[in-house]
């Protein structure tokens, strides 16, 4: 997305459905697909490589759907 035209094609009930099941493999990502999501040093390389890896599974999980 890169202005208001874009945003408003976003597939909203995609993002619902990456939401939830990224939330339920222990992640806590931004509800809404418009915010932003930050990385800091309170993060250890072990939470990062967690998080690549679970939305991994989720992606795939989503493009066999």
């Amino acid at each position: 997305m890169v202005d208001y035209e874009s945003a408003k094609k976003s597939d909203t009930s995609l993002f619902v459905r990456f939401f939830w099941q990224v939330l339920n493999a222990g992640v806590y990502w931004p509800p809404s697909q418009f915010e932003a999501d930050f990385i800091s040093l309170a993060h250890s390389d072990e939470d990062i490589q967690f998080t690549i890896e679970a939305i991994a599974r989720v992606l795939k999980a989503l493009k066999d759907v």
